[in-house]
């Protein structure tokens, strides 16, 4: 069964808006453990407009399951928090500065110096990397020579087209999963996965260890309850 780590950035922007510290994000996520979900992911970015730099110190001592910290590695601020706070995993994603959310992956042939430096630094912390990539087995190959542990598929196109054509939505993460076997990477994935399209991808993607979900679950949340939210959820992966 592939590992379900719920992104608390959502909690955290909802917090933000009033100033106070309605919702609790720690409570949350550690609610959010105890009603299923194998692991935390959060996503600061330098403004801290949802996640704080705080709230990451502040999490690490209190939970049990796996911390996923993501986030743009040419931000020293960003590395220094990853070392500080040595989170199970590091998840390696371009983000542009002011970026709303996640829209791309690594250029990876032109990184690849790059990438495998900063993953050596986190490798000799004993921290996990896993480097975001776009549905392209030919990068996917490229992603094995950067040392990273894992990739994580953006799934963003596969949500897009899967009303359509999920048959054809999933091909290039089929391909992309291959090459990934082949080169010996783990495999996680995430971005827009949801109730209505995360079953079918779990199940053509074999070897699929993680998915990190956070806007579905957590807009999900608002009509069906959090602890039921997470099992309908952890239900679509088994």
């Amino acid at each position: 069964m592939a590992k379900l780590s719920v992104n608390i950035n959502k909690i955290a922007t909802l917090r933000n808006s009033r100033g106070h510290n309605t919702p609790d994000v720690q409570k949350a996520a550690l609610d959010i453990e105890r009603f299923g979900a194998q692991g935390i992911t959060v996503h600061p970015r330098p403004d801290e407009r949802h996640i704080r730099y705080s709230d990451v110190h502040a999490l690490k001592p209190l939970l049990h399951t796996e911390f996923n910290i993501e986030g743009n590695p040419r931000e020293q601020k960003f590395v220094d928090l990853v070392l500080s706070v040595k989170p199970a995993q590091v998840t390696l994603v371009p983000d542009t500065l002011g970026q709303l959310t996640s829209d791309h992956g690594w250029d990876i042939i032109r990184e690849k110096a790059y990438l495998k430096e900063i993953i050596t630094v986190f490798r000799q912390a004993g921290i996990r990397s896993s480097i975001f990539v776009d549905a392209n087995a030919e990068l996917v190959k490229h992603a094995a020579d950067s040392g990273t542990d894992r990739i994580e598929l953006y799934t963003e196109s596969y949500a897009k087209n899967y009303p359509a054509n999920r048959e054809m939505a999933i091909q290039p993460f089929v391909e992309a999963a291959e090459a990934a076997r082949q080169a010996g990477l783990g495999i996680n994935a995430g971005h827009d996965l949801s109730l209505e399209n995360l079953a079918y991808f779990k199940q053509n993607i074999p070897g699929l260890l993680e998915v990190s979900i956070g806007h579905a679950l957590i807009s999900d949340a608002l009509y069906y309850g959090l602890e039921n939210t997470v099992q309908l959820y952890l239900r679509q992966l088994k």
